[in-house]
């Protein structure tokens, strides 16, 4: 008698191996509803963003994403800060200065979004090949808008500047945006 009840039976067994398909069943039952409680894509995509800046040389640029927009981050070379620096903010439709629009002690750093304040469209100028408008910045040939080294709408008819993102440097050459 004693050795029949230590030794595991069919019984046993099958208690176990339904116990557990029935808890394995129940988690994969509830998955989905505790899934839902996740938040969605579109406020994943709200979050910051951190880019290594290292591999951007003087006078490079680089579009990353953003809350489903292109960014725009330009490492300017130093006649490209003093061209954007001289410029008269008075002449401007929508006047700042360059310092108004980088971060101070890293003004070769210029981080824009990369949407024509006219109608939304992409302008071009980030790559070496890309038109870059009459200003060396860049230009939106869907209707013609012409920014300058710093984002600053020049001619065309965009009423605004680029829009310059909240960002901040974490490290030297790392930044987050949002």
């Amino acid at each position: 008698m004693s050795s029949h009840a230590e030794e595991p039976t069919r019984r046993d067994f099958l208690t176990i191996a339904g116990t557990a398909f029935a808890a394995v069943g129940g988690a994969m039952a509830l998955w989905p509803f505790i899934a839902q409680m996740n938040p969605d894509a579109s406020t994943q995509a709200l979050a910051s963003v951190e880019i290594d800046l290292t591999p951007v040389k003087a006078g490079q640029a680089i579009t990353v994403m953003w809350r489903g927009k292109p960014v725009f981050i330009r490492n300017r070379t130093p006649e490209e800060i003093e061209k954007a620096a001289a410029t008269p903010v008075g002449e401007l439709p929508d006047p700042e200065s360059d310092l108004q629009r980088v971060k101070k002690g890293r003004e070769n750093w210029l981080v824009l979004v990369g949407i024509c304040t006219h109608l939304g469209c992409i302008p071009k100028g980030q790559s070496l090949a890309d038109m870059k408008g009459d200003y060396g910045g860049w230009f939106c040939p869907c209707h013609g808008s012409h920014y300058d080294l710093s984002g600053r709408i020049r001619k065309g008819p965009a009423p605004r500047n680029l829009e310059v993102p909240a960002y901040e440097f974490v490290e030297d050459t790392k930044i987050r945006i949002g």
